[in-house]
């Protein structure tokens, strides 16, 4: 018995899958699809840091400008005094402030400021007399001490600062009753010293004082 082939059924076979071609650009190249950011070829760097790395880039910059500035030392300017400003006094020997040769009650005080201590403090004090007992007293440094007289009759009295005391000098004091108690060497002048080791008698001080203006003192060139 002859077997039967079995038979195709007639209807239409789908057709083989076609190739898609890719679209062409107006110029008639092939457009290429751009590569996806994930795809890029292996052993290549990115083509800009992460900001990750750009962050710490920016810190470790930052961090070594500062220490580069703080390892430069701030240039230290040298500061000048203010014009006009009162300028330091020199102490000669003894602490005898050196001042500059003026009339007026201005430099006699310049030169009582400059002393320290008990020495500020007589000389302020016998000033101070002075003015109270001769109004209207003519002052004056001289050879850094300060003069004290009466207008056209001369200098009655001056000072000067030692170590130990200060030498108050009555020019004409050989005519003052009683005698100031230190005697010169030549001359008609007498001395008294003031410290802080002996209080003086102001009562006295006052009536050599009003004595020595009362007469003609001494007169200088200049």
């Amino acid at each position: 018995m002859t077997g039967k082939r079995p038979t195709r059924k007639t209807g239409a076979s789908a057709p083989p899958p076609s190739r898609q071609t890719p679209p062409q650009t107006a110029t008639g190249q092939q457009s290429v699809a751009p590569a996806s950011s994930s795809s890029r070829a292996v052993g290549q760097p990115p083509s800009q840091p992460t900001a990750a790395k750009r962050t710490a880039a920016q810190a470790a910059k930052g961090k070594a400008t500062t220490a580069k500035a703080a390892a430069k030392k701030p240039a230290v300017r040298k500061q000048t005094p203010p014009r006009g400003g009162p300028a330091k006094v020199r102490l000669l020997s003894g602490g005898n402030p050196q001042i500059a040769k003026a009339d007026g009650d201005a430099p006699v005080q310049a030169y009582i400021a400059a002393l320290s201590g008990w020495k500020r403090e007589l000389a302020a004090q016998l000033d101070q007399l002075i003015t109270k007992v001769v109004p209207g007293v003519q002052k004056a440094v001289k050879w850094n001490s300060p003069f004290y007289g009466v207008e056209g009759e001369g200098w009655f009295l001056g000072v000067h600062t030692f170590t130990r005391y200060l030498k108050v000098c009555f020019f004409k004091g050989t005519s003052l009753q009683p005698l100031p108690p230190v005697a010169s060497a030549s001359g008609e002048a007498r001395y008294l010293h003031l410290s802080d080791q002996e209080p003086f008698d102001a009562s006295l001080l006052a009536d050599w004082i009003r004595q020595a203006a009362a007469i003609p003192g001494w007169k200088m060139g200049g």
